[in-house]
């Protein structure tokens, strides 16, 4: 994803420090992560939920895209439970 800025809320930033999920983690998936699912109705900008794989885990990130700039607004980040997501961590039990 190509994003002019990342910026970040103050809920995502809690949970990257509860989680040790750092700025690098974040920019790694950004750029190499796999969109998995899409919410176009999101307000204020719709946002999609993304998968990658950082320092041999797999995190997940929910981002809000703000089209016209390409500003990219972390919402959360977390590590998916395997007890609620499937071994590929792309789809829930």
């Amino acid at each position: 994803m190509n994003c002019s800025t990342v910026k970040y809320s103050d809920h995502a930033v809690i949970q990257m420090f509860k989680r040790n999920i750092d700025t690098f983690d974040i920019e790694i998936v950004l750029k190499e992560g796999e969109i998995i699912k899409e919410y176009p109705d999101d307000k204020p900008f719709p946002s999609l939920l993304m998968l990658g794989c950082v320092k041999g885990r797999a995190i997940h990130l929910v981002v809000a895209v703000e089209k016209i700039t390409a500003v990219c607004i972390i919402i959360t980040t977390y590590i998916p439970d395997p007890e609620i997501w499937r071994n590929d961590f792309k789809t829930k039990k």
